[in-house]
C-alpha cells in the first residue's frame, strides 16, 4: 500500500499510518452513547434524591422488591442479589427480592390474569407500604411494569422506575415517585445506562446509611 507522493516517488505507508480497520464505526458507536451519557450525569440530583428515599425505607424496615419483563428481568435479579449479597466486603445486606425469579408464579398468573398482571399481583400480597418498588422498562412502555408501579403507589410503597427512550406511559405515569431515564433509543445503549444506574442506587444508598445524622440521629453502619 503506497501513501504520499513527493519528488522522489510514492512511500510505502508505515503501520502506524494506516487506519485501522473499524475505527470508523467504534467512534460513531462512542458517539451514539456520550449524549445519554451526558444525560444520565445530568440526573445527579435525581439520583441522590431517589437514594436517600431508598434509605430512609431500608432504615425504617422495608424492603426492595425489583421487576421488569425481557432483559430487564435479570437486571432486577441484578439488582436483588447486589442488595442481599454485597460483592463489597464490609457494606451492610439489605432484604430485596425480584418479582422475575418464580417461573410457577410469574406463569400462573399470566395464565389467569395476563401478561399485565404479573408483578401488580404479587405486590399486592407479598409487600408492606414501607417497601420500595424498582420498576426496569428498556423503552418505557412495558404494561407489566407500569402496572407493577400503579399498585405498588396505590399501596404506599416508594415507587422508583428506571426507564428507557425519551417518552412513554411509565415516564408519564404520576405513580411514579422518582423517574431515571436513560435516553436513547439503542437498547444496548439503555442496558448499560440501566447497569450503571442501579450500581449508583447501590453505592450511594450506603453512602446514605454511613453519614451520621442524614436517616436519623446517630445512625451508622
Amino acid at each position: 500500500m503506497w501513501g504520499a507522493i513527493d519528488s522522489d516517488g510514492p512511500h510505502p505507508v508505515s503501520q502506524f499510518e494506516r487506519p485501522a480497520p473499524g475505527d470508523d464505526a467504534v467512534s460513531r458507536l462512542f458517539d451514539q452513547r456520550s449524549v445519554p451519557t451526558s444525560g444520565l450525569a445530568g440526573q445527579a440530583d435525581a439520583i441522590a434524591a431517589a437514594c436517600h428515599a431508598m434509605a430512609v425505607r431500608f432504615h425504617r424496615g422495608g424492603r426492595l422488591v425489583v421487576f421488569g419483563t425481557g432483559g430487564a428481568s435479570t437486571d432486577a435479579q441484578h439488582v436483588a442479589v447486589e442488595f442481599v449479597h454485597p460483592v463489597i466486603v464490609g457494606k451492610r445486606a439489605l432484604p430485596a427480592i425480584s418479582l422475575t425469579s418464580d417461573v410457577a408464579t410469574v406463569t400462573g398468573i399470566a395464565e389467569r390474569y395476563g401478561i399485565a398482571a404479573i408483578f401488580a399481583h404479587q405486590i399486592r400480597f407479598l409487600t408492606d407500604p414501607a417497601d420500595i418498588a424498582l420498576g426496569i422498562s428498556a423503552d418505557g412502555d412495558s404494561p407489566s411494569v407500569l402496572a407493577g408501579l400503579e399498585a405498588a403507589s396505590e399501596l404506599g410503597l416508594l415507587t422508583i422506575a428506571l426507564a428507557g427512550g425519551t417518552s412513554g406511559p411509565i415516564m408519564a405515569s404520576k405513580a411514579v415517585d422518582h423517574l431515571l431515564v436513560a435516553a436513547s433509543s439503542d437498547p444496548l445503549v439503555v442496558k448499560e445506562l440501566h447497569v450503571t444506574l442501579y450500581h449508583l442506587l447501590w453505592e450511594l444508598v450506603h453512602v446514605f446509611f454511613e453519614q451520621p445524622g442524614v436517616l436519623a440521629p446517630g445512625v451508622v453502619t
